[in-house]
């Protein structure tokens, strides 16, 4: 690793948003999955929440395995536990659902925690879902097509909630992921297999150095050769 990959990689997490997320409820489409885990990372999304199928999770997930890696991914068997989640956290809940209630995507206020719902391709959002989320969103449309795939409306929304939150200094301002998981992510994308050494046999990090090195290695390992 290079000193200007370390440098990449803390200025990502520093721009990070722990306060917007997206919740996906069952997709069936592994390249939707892959799709939003690009936008997301694209965008600063920090945790992507899904509902897992039974069966279909394991394929999607290797398929967005190379943009989940830099998400906090969160797994629920039902979306009305992802949204009472949020909502706990005192997120409102954006519902990509196109009802009585639903206002153009441009209208909503992204600079507030918040979630966006994204239902799936064939049912979009479902059941108590619909009530349970705040607001309900809609990307309008001036030709036949009735709606965007979902990911392409993903996309949108997110972008829209980037711009705002950008105009707000939001990127800019004090770093929203908390200093533990803030170096604890810094040295597992910066060191994978150190971590998973470490991760294994339940050893903390070490520090690393202003390069993205392991600070004082000799000393580090002699440490660890004691505890074995």
């Amino acid at each position: 690793m290079t000193r200007a990959r370390f440098e990449r990689i803390k200025t990502m997490l520093d721009r990070r948003q722990t306060s917007l997320t997206v919740i996906a409820d069952y997709l069936h489409k592994s390249h939707n999955i892959a799709a939003i885990a690009r936008s997301c990372d694209a965008f600063g999304v920090h945790r992507f929440h899904i509902t897992r199928g039974e069966t279909q999770f394991r394929k999607r997930h290797r398929t967005a395995g190379g943009s989940l890696q830099w998400l906090d991914l969160r797994l629920h068997d039902k979306v009305e536990d992802a949204i009472g989640l949020a909502q706990a956290q005192g997120m409102k809940v954006y519902a990509a659902h196109l009802s009585d209630r639903a206002v153009d995507y441009r209208q909503v206020d992204y600079t507030v925690p918040c979630a966006i719902l994204m239902g799936n391709e064939k049912d979009g959002v479902r059941g108590a879902a619909i009530d349970m989320a705040d607001e309900h969103i809609v990307v309008p449309m001036e030709g036949m097509v009735e709606s965007f795939n979902v990911s392409v409306a993903c996309a949108l929304i997110l972008g829209e909630a980037r711009n705002q939150r950008t105009d707000a200094g939001m990127y800019d301002g004090p770093r929203q992921i908390p200093d533990d998981e803030y170096h604890t992510l810094l040295f597992r994308w910066m060191l994978p297999k150190m971590a998973r050494y470490c991760d294994d046999r339940g050893i903390p990090y070490p520090e690393l150095d202003e390069d993205g090195d392991i600070l004082n290695p000799s000393e580090w390992y002699a440490s660890i050769r004691q505890q074995e």
